[in-house]
C-alpha cells in the first residue's frame, strides 16, 4: 500500500515538473526563434506579432494532441473496423450494419435503451426540483441535502451491489434476506426474483441509476432556484398564490434552462449506462442495452470487432446531438452575460 502511494507521488510530481519544463523550454525556444531585438524594429514588430500568434498554441499544443490521439482517432477507427469482418481484417461493406438492424438482441438492446431514457432523465430531474423546493424550506434542508447527494459518491458497480441484496431472492421456505422481498412477505404477498421479471426488470435496474443521480440534480437545481429574485416570490404572494402555483408558475419557468441541461447531461449519462446492467444481470432477462451488447461482441465468445464497432456507433450517434445541443445552449448563455 505505502508503495503504491509513494508510486503515485512521483508520477504526480514529476507529472508536473514535466508541464512546467515543457512551457518553460517552449516558450524560450520560441523566444530565441523569433527574437525581438532592437536592431531591426520592423522586424522585431513582425517578430512579436508571431509570437502573440504562436504562444497561445504552445499551452494548447499537447492537449489538441492527445484529444487527437484518444477521442478523433478511436472515433476514426471505430467507423472504419465497422466496415470489416470480425477480425478486421476482411472488407464486409455495410453487412456489420444489415446486421444490426435484423438481429433480435440488436432491437431489444434499442427498446431497453429508448425505455431508460424516457424513464431515468424524467424521473431523476423531477425528483431532484421537488427535493430541491422541499430542502430550501426545512431547516435541516442541508442534511437533507447530504444524505439525498451521498450515493454520488458510490460507484455504479457499489451501487449495484447494495440494490442487489435489496432486490435478494431465496427460495420457498428460506428467511428472505433482500429488503423487497421481506417488505412484500410482511403484507402477505409471495417473494418473486425481482429482476428476472420480463419488462419490469429495467425499471427496477433503472431505480438504481435513479437513486444515484437525483443527488445530482438536486444540487444543480438547488442552486438554480436560490438565484431566483426574492422579490418575484413575495409579489406572488401577495397576489395570492399558493404554493403550488408559485412552484409551476414561478419557479420552474425561470429554472427551465437549468432543467434542460440537468436533464441532458443525465440522458448522455444513460445512453452509455453499463455497470449496473452488468453487474445486476449481466443482460439477462431482456434487460441488455446498447453498451452491454457492445461489450458482448467484443470481448467475448472469440469477439467480434465488426459487429461491436457498429453498436459503437449508434451510441456515438445517438448521443453526439444532445451533446452539441449543450453546449450550444451552454454557449448561448454565457454570451448573454
Amino acid at each position: 500500500m505505502l508503495s503504491q502511494v509513494l508510486s503515485a507521488l512521483v508520477v504526480m510530481v514529476a507529472g508536473v515538473f514535466v508541464c512546467a519544463a515543457y512551457f518553460v523550454l517552449s516558450n524560450k525556444i520560441l523566444d530565441w526563434v523569433l527574437p525581438a531585438g532592437e536592431e531591426d524594429v520592423e522586424a522585431a514588430s513582425r517578430n512579436l506579432r508571431r509570437r502573440a500568434i504562436i504562444r497561445p498554441w504552445l499551452f494548447l499544443g499537447p492537449a489538441i494532441f492527445l484529444l487527437v490521439v484518444y477521442l478523433v482517432y478511436p472515433v476514426i477507427a471505430t467507423l472504419i473496423l465497422s466496415f470489416y469482418d470480425r477480425s478486421g481484417e476482411q472488407f464486409v461493406g455495410l453487412a456489420n450494419y444489415q446486421w444490426a438492424i435484423g438481429d433480435r438482441e440488436f432491437r431489444q438492446s434499442i427498446f431497453n435503451n429508448i425505455l431508460w431514457l424516457a424513464v431515468v432523465p424524467a424521473a431523476c430531474t423531477f425528483f431532484g426540483l421537488v427535493i430541491a423546493v422541499l430542502t430550501d424550506r426545512i431547516w435541516w434542508g442541508n442534511i437533507a441535502k447530504s444524505i439525498v447527494f451521498m450515493p454520488m459518491a458510490i460507484s455504479f458497480v457499489g451501487a449495484s451491489v447494495i440494490w442487489k441484496f435489496i432486490y435478494e431472492y431465496r427460495g420457498q421456505g428460506e428467511t428472505q434476506i433482500g429488503l423487497l422481498n421481506a417488505i412484500v412477505q410482511l403484507f402477505g404477498g409471495s417473494p418473486a426474483v425481482w429482476i428476472s421479471v420480463p419488462f419490469w426488470n429495467n425499471f427496477f435496474l433503472m431505480v438504481i441509476l435513479i437513486w444515484i443521480q437525483t443527488g445530482f440534480a438536486m444540487v444543480i437545481l438547488s442552486a438554480a432556484l436560490r438565484g431566483i429574485p426574492e422579490e418575484t416570490i413575495e409579489a406572488a404572494v401577495i397576489d395570492g398564490a399558493n404554493g403550488w402555483q408559485i412552484f409551476w408558475k414561478i419557479m420552474v419557468p425561470q429554472v427551465w434552462g437549468t432543467i434542460a441541461v440537468v436533464w441532458t447531461t443525465i440522458t448522455i449519462l444513460v445512453l452509455k449506462v453499463f455497470d449496473i446492467v452488468l453487474t445486476m444481470t449481466n443482460g439477462q432477462w431482456s434487460t441488455m442495452v446498447l453498451a452491454n451488447l457492445m461489450f458482448d461482441w467484443m470481448f467475448r465468445g472469440g469477439g467480434d470487432s465488426g459487429r461491436s464497432a457498429v453498436i459503437a456507433i449508434i451510441i456515438m450517434l445517438a448521443v453526439t446531438p444532445i451533446m452539441v445541443w449543450n453546449i450550444r445552449r451552454a454557449n448561448r448563455e454565457l454570451g448573454g452575460h
